[in-house]
């Protein structure tokens, strides 16, 4: 499933166009952003948590050269799944 086929998911299942689909599913993509920017977390009770951790600096290798690289630390975006989502799929 892509954007387009949740937008028309969503559409169809709340009753609304797809044009006022596509603008509610951009405010939530945004809010999520916005607060893992911030570096808050979001938490949706049944489906599951957004949250941002750290990635510590280390070393690697160029798989061309074999030269040792350093790779900075970083700032990733995580998500745990909540315990009905894993039981729905499972």
């Amino acid at each position: 499933m892509n954007k387009s086929d949740l937008i028309d998911h969503i559409a169809q299942q709340a009753d609304i166009s797809k044009a006022a689909a596509g603008r509610a599913l951009e405010a939530v993509i945004g809010g999520v952003r916005t607060t893992l920017k911030k570096g808050g977390t979001v938490s949706l009770v049944g489906f599951g948590t957004f949250a941002v951790s750290t990635r510590a600096a280390r070393t690697g290798r160029n798989p061309r050269t074999g030269d040792a690289i350093k790779i900075k630390k970083a700032k990733v975006p995580k998500f745990r799944p909540g315990k009905a989502l894993k039981d729905a799929v499972n």
